[in-house]
């Protein structure tokens, strides 16, 4: 399909097809018009008193004047003085939906860039060429400056890019795909790199993949339930609305219906001496609803981000081109932080569960490690370990971002958001989460095989049985390390999710 680019309108999923399955996009002929309004607006300017960006020079040199005949050359200076990112380059994925959302905004017709500018951007994702971004540069405010001045240097035909793996010069990458070179006029240069789209960008990859991996942390924690022979009455409906949080309320279904009819549960609802389960086990809701609670207003951030005009200065409807403070990253900052803590906690718990259902004096009759001759078998010890040491790292990654403004320009740009710090430490909580999740359900899913001859939930049952068509079951000490990663992969391509909800009514 085409992605049709209005400007208002986009979606996560949108960015999501766009960044990661190379979806086409299109402007739409009501783009164009808003772009052709606020362009013209832009050109009665050239003779009219100072503008910032138009006729003056940037942050603390805002009040050089530029003589006329300088402006074009005002604005391929700045993209190739503000293209001083240093480090490896962030992720294809991200470059993609960073120049996506820049065209987003540009198309809302307040940035007064010609409509070519936003087609050269959208023609660089359709061709596949993804210009090379280091990770290092933006300090959210102006935007992502740095970020942004690689991809528009990609558009004046500099820089380099990257072409189905290999990274070649912006001008080979071009003329190869038949498309020329801009020349930028007056504000354009601006408009193309005053904007928080690198930061939003990762925010709604980070939403969308913390939403699934939310309900595969519900599915882990049904597992560990029936592995360690724990019960399910703690997340009854009747008790969990007591306390009506909606995360909780959520994940606590999930769980219910992950565990309905489940004969391990069900054999050890009477004549067991435990009054209850330790708090890894029976608040599983209350923290991964907490998580979901947190998800939802950083989703509810990124939607209103995907709504807004993010530019300075602002060409409005009736004549006026304003500065304003639109392209400052603190309400990404701070939902990117906030998450991060959320989804640090949810794998802090999982690892506790690992470690429960591993210890022999806890997990109620497995076989220490669950290894198959314990002693010359070490069975899944150190899968706790590596589960201990990204849990450890996630921690240190939920310290705020946000709160570490330093002034730059001068003093002019005297606080900045640090927003691009808090998304790129947020993608790897992300990925640190969904790695201790294949532990939790590689470890659990050994032991619900050594509760043989009893049977899983058929909710849990199905996550085992898509488990074991990729790795083998409980057995003598092998290679790990393979394994562990095929399960990752299994949550990363949504198969586990996919197996569970053919089995029960869909998870939330």
């Amino acid at each position: 399909m085409t992605i049709r680019l209005d400007g208002p309108g986009v979606t996560i999923a949108d960015v999501v097809e766009v960044a990661r399955n190379h979806e086409p996009v299109a402007l739409t002929d009501a783009a164009l018009e808003r772009m052709d309004s606020a362009r013209a607006i832009v050109e009665t300017l050239a003779d009219a008193d100072p503008t910032y960006g138009v006729s003056t020079g940037f942050g603390a040199l805002a009040t050089v004047t530029i003589a006329p005949e300088r402006r074009a050359d005002l604005q391929a200076a700045l993209v190739r003085s503000h293209a001083a990112g240093m480090g490896p380059p962030v992720e294809p994925e991200v470059v993609r939906a960073m120049v996506f959302l820049r065209a987003r905004t540009l198309a809302l017709g307040h940035s007064g860039a010609r409509p070519i500018v936003a087609e050269g951007l959208l023609n660089l994702i359709n061709a596949g060429i993804a210009p090379v971004v280091p990770e290092h540069g933006s300090l959210g405010a102006s935007g992502d400056l740095a970020p942004l001045a690689h991809a528009a240097l990609a558009l004046i035909g500099e820089g380099n890019v990257e072409v189905d793996g290999a990274v070649i010069p912006a001008a080979e990458a071009l003329a190869g795909a038949g498309l020329s070179a801009l020349t930028l006029a007056d504000k354009e240069g601006l408009a193309l790199t005053n904007g928080t789209d690198g930061i939003l960008g990762m925010l709604c990859l980070a939403c969308h993949d913390a939403g699934h991996l939310l309900t595969q942390a519900d599915i882990a924690a049904a597992m560990t339930v029936e592995g360690v022979l724990a019960t399910d009455r703690a997340f009854a409906a009747d008790l969990t609305a007591l306390r009506p949080h909606p995360g909780q309320a959520t994940s606590a279904a999930n769980l219910r219906a992950l565990l309905a009819g489940s004969p391990i549960v069900a054999s050890h609802r009477t004549d067991d001496l435990r009054v209850q389960d330790a708090y890894s086990i029976r608040c599983t809701p209350q923290v991964n609803g907490a998580a979901r609670d947190t998800l939802a207003f950083t989703t509810t951030t990124a939607e209103t981000e995907l709504a807004s005009a993010i530019d300075n200065p602002m060409v409005l409807p009736d004549g006026r081109v304003e500065s304003c403070g639109n392209f400052h990253g603190a309400p990404l900052g701070f939902a990117a932080d906030f998450l991060a803590i959320a989804l640090a906690e949810v794998g802090a718990i999982a690892e506790r569960r690992i470690d429960r259902v591993l210890d022999h004096t806890r997990s109620h009759g497995l076989p220490p490690f669950l290894a198959d001759d314990p002693g010359v078998d070490s069975g899944m010890m150190i899968g706790q370990y590596t589960a201990a040491a990204m849990c450890a790292e996630n921690r240190r990654l939920a310290g705020p971002a946000s709160v570490d403004s330093l002034p730059t320009s001068g003093m002019q740009e005297d606080h900045v958001s640090m927003a691009w710090g808090a998304v790129r430490k947020l993608r790897r909580v992300v990925d640190n989460l969904r790695r201790i999740l294949a532990i939790e359900l590689t470890v659990s899913a050994r032991a619900v095989d050594l509760r043989s001859p009893l049977l899983p939930a058929p909710g849990t049952g199905a996550a085992l049985a898509a488990m074991r068509s990729t790795v083998p079951g409980p057995g003598p000490d092998r290679f790990l390390s393979p394994e562990l990663q095929a399960i990752e992969d299994l949550l990363a391509s949504g198969g586990l999710l996919a197996a569970v909800n053919e089995e029960v009514d869909q998870l939330a």
